[in-house]
């Protein structure tokens, strides 16, 4: 599974409420289409955590890189309707940090032949 990690902070005046609102249809738009196998939406909880990475987190899981591909054409597509429910959430958020990260070990890793 590979896993993309956003983090980020909400622009001044969005409401958190709405957001997770929209964030949700943005998500199981991406889900029923087919781009990602699951997703989770996250919050800095008691301030705890590195100021830098934002107050929300979000994890989409994708099977292989070539899902997430399909996920970044459709929002690339900039068509209707991923561009409305796209939109729906980029336009509220700031100061984003992205992440690429794998589960370990890869389902393929053979040990005994390294080189390295």
């Amino acid at each position: 599974m590979d896993l993309y990690h956003t983090w980020f902070d909400l622009k001044p005046g969005t409401k958190d409420m709405e957001f997770a609102r929209a964030f949700r249809t943005y998500m199981e738009h991406l889900k029923e289409s087919g781009s990602i196998e699951g997703w989770r939406l996250s919050r800095r909880k008691l301030g705890f955590g590195p100021r830098d990475l934002g107050e929300f987190h979000v994890v989409m899981e994708t099977r292989d890189l070539a899902q997430l591909d399909r996920a970044f054409n459709l929002a690339a597509s900039r068509r209707d309707p991923t561009e409305s429910v796209h939109f729906g959430v980029n336009s509220q958020v700031c100061n984003l940090t992205i992440a690429l990260y794998r589960d370990f070990p890869d389902a393929v890793r053979h040990e005994g032949e390294e080189r390295f």
